[in-house]
């Protein structure tokens, strides 16, 4: 049974033996015989002898004819097999002739397989050699970098961070791998040495010049460890952050995230001199948890996704025209001259209890949209809460008002919660209509709730 898609199996000939020819002439003769002798029996019959004459002619052409007729039969029938002959010759010529142009077709295919076979292992192995020569030469490099790095003059430093910025602008493979030693550098301890700190400065404009995403030279996606680190002016100025943690640094100067970018989380529990995020959008959760700004701390015309300040201790703040997100907590934080946060917008909850204000606290036209706790928050100085929207609740429970308190054209959507909140009975008050206030003693004014 044939194959589909395949030559059929050819079937051996077999030859026709010359007795088979033989015998065909020898029936061929004997019917023809036998035809006559029949007819002339049948003639010999006839009465008349013209008649009988006449019937045996035709008798013998009849004879005659029968055998000429069976000879042309078999004729034909040689004739026939000879053209199958032919024409199975033929085919069986084509079936080989196809055969071989497959099995060459085969073989050609082969031997192309076996050539592009080796030419890819030869490539491959080109491939190989070249990036082995590719990463030695990176690994001599940076090795020879770093040992620049830890040398003890500083101009060679200097030229160590050169080689590791090259290294990692030219290999953008190796740059987070930079970006971690240019931190970790900067989380070693600093001597108190002038040369030694324009190399840090160098390291930290460095780190920052590179996050920026104004150019060929940003390094996309890269995070900051600058955990315990010491930073001198650190300037972050229109960089795209990816995660940044601060956290236990000391950072003198002014530390700047001016237009920068945020995302992921930026940890700033770190000592600060003056601290500056004017103008930083992204959807980053900024912590300020336990911070200490000495100096002031800005977060103007920001977008902000989360921001917390718990326990932080910073001397001026002002969030002026900033939007927070998600929810903003000043828990036990203190402000020790005077924080604003004038005009600025809380798409979501609000916590400051607890909270310290030594100073005045500004809240002029700012909006709350949810929830607003200010329970058991000192405010020192004057207070202003005057053309504030409170879309939802607010809560000044136990607060303390030591100086003038104003919600002079205050928007509530709710009735303040005041219980057992207390305002200095020597200054000038502007409380939320609905507001019940009593004496409780010569000193203090207790707010109480309908």
């Amino acid at each position: 049974m044939a194959v589909p898609g395949t030559s059929p199996p050819d079937e051996r000939l077999r030859v026709m033996p010359w007795w088979l020819v033989l015998i065909g002439l020898l029936l061929a003769a004997l019917l023809g015989w036998w035809v006559l002798y029949w007819l002339l029996g049948e003639a010999d019959r006839a009465a008349a002898p013209d008649t009988r004459a006449t019937l045996r002619i035709d008798a013998i052409r009849t004879g005659l004819t029968v055998v000429a007729g069976t000879g042309g039969g078999l004729a034909l029938l040689l004739a026939a097999r000879r053209q199958w002959i032919s024409e199975r010759a033929q085919r069986h010529q084509e079936v080989v002739a196809a055969a071989d142009q497959a099995h060459r077709d085969r073989v050609q295919a082969h031997a192309e397989a076996v050539a592009e076979a080796g030419q890819r292992h030869q490539e491959h192995q080109a491939e190989a050699a070249a990036h082995d020569a590719a990463e030695r030469r990176l690994t001599e490099l940076y090795t020879r970098a770093v040992e620049l790095l830890g040398n003890d003059n500083a101009a060679v430093r200097l030229g160590g961070l050169h080689a590791l910025e090259r290294l990692g602008q030219d290999n953008p493979a190796q740059r987070t791998t930079i970006v971690g030693v240019l931190c970790a550098y900067l989380r070693m301890p600093s001597p108190d040495d002038a040369r030694e700190a324009e190399v840090r400065r160098s390291a930290q404009r460095m780190l920052t010049r590179h996050l920026r995403a104004d150019g060929d030279v940003f390094w996309p996606g890269m995070r900051l460890d600058l955990t315990g680190a010491r930073l001198d002016d650190f300037d972050a100025t229109g960089c795209a952050l990816d995660d940044a943690d601060l956290t236990d640094a000391t950072c003198t100067g002014t530390t700047r995230f001016t237009g920068a970018t945020l995302r992921g989380r930026l940890a700033l529990a770190a000592t600060f001199e003056d601290l500056v995020l004017d103008g930083v959008t992204g959807d980053a959760k900024i912590m300020l948890d336990d911070a200490t700004v000495s100096g002031r701390l800005t977060v103007e015309r920001a977008e902000i996704g989360k921001l917390s300040c718990r326990r932080a201790t910073i001397a001026a703040a002002s969030l002026r025209a900033t939007s927070v997100r998600r929810t903003a907590k000043f828990d036990h934080a203190r402000f020790t001259e005077g924080a604003s946060f004038r005009e600025a917008a809380f798409h979501s909850s609000v916590s400051m209890e607890h909270a310290t204000f030594t100073g005045q606290a500004d809240f002029r036209q700012a909006r709350f949209a949810d929830l607003a706790l200010f329970r058991w928050t000192e405010f020192g100085g004057d207070v202003w809460f005057t053309d504030v929207d409170f879309d939802g609740p607010a809560n000044f429970g136990r607060a303390r008002f030591h100086g003038p308190a104003s919600f002079e054209h205050a928007r509530l959507a709710y009735r303040p919660r005041v219980d057992q909140a207390r305002a200095t009975a020597s200054a000038p008050h502007v409380w939320p209509d609905g507001t019940r206030v009593e004496p409780l003693d010569t000193d203090w004014l207790l707010l109480t709730d309908p």
